[in-house]
């Protein structure tokens, strides 16, 4: 996989659909342009520090299941 940083969205989601097996499904190459999507969001919010601690994402787990 060559680096995102310097493709267009474009030409990111072409390389992935481009990497797929020819017998993939239309719902097997959308999970993966969204899970690269994910990653690359992801990774831009560690890299701006918008991220919490495990142990504030654990407390917030116990108030959602309250």
């Amino acid at each position: 996989m060559l680096s995102t940083k310097t493709l267009s969205a474009k030409a990111q989601m072409v390389n992935i659909i481009q990497e797929q097996p020819e017998d993939s499904s239309y719902d097997e190459i959308i999970t993966k342009l969204a899970l690269a999507r994910m990653v690359e969001r992801g990774l831009a919010d560690s890299k701006a520090m918008r991220t919490i601690s495990n142990e504030e994402m654990q407390l917030k787990i116990k108030l959602w299941l309250k």
